[in-house]
């Protein structure tokens, strides 16, 4: 098992999903071979991955794209016109970015 760190560049393997991942929700299919980098390390074995946007498939990238909108909107309708204003046009189109929990050993350096 590697000794990962924050920064390093990485893949998921792809492997059969398991019972013990459906029921510890460690592992699912849409995972499999997505590219990314560590964003953090919580212990030996949980690492927190930021997916490179390329490596997604088209449903997931599709996902994403609506999860980014409907936070972009929930943001607008919260912040007051106060807050709106100092913002720029940059931050207000906020890119979010997709993140997951990813067991050490399901992970490779890519």
């Amino acid at each position: 098992m590697a000794n990962w760190k924050e920064g390093d560049h990485v893949k998921v393997v792809s492997r059969p999903v398991t019972d013990e991942d459906r029921k510890k929700n460690r592992y699912f299919e849409h995972m499999s071979g997505l590219t990314g980098t560590v964003q953090n390390v919580y212990s030996e074995s949980e690492i927190a991955v930021r997916v490179d946007p390329a490596s997604m498939s088209k449903v997931t990238a599709d996902v994403h794209k609506t999860a980014t909108a409907r936070m972009r909107a929930r943001f607008l309708e919260d912040a007051s016109e106060v807050v709106k204003k100092s913002l720029t046009p940059e931050e207000l189109e906020f890119n979010a970015h997709y993140v997951l929990l990813v067991q050490s050993s399901d992970l490779v350096n890519a």
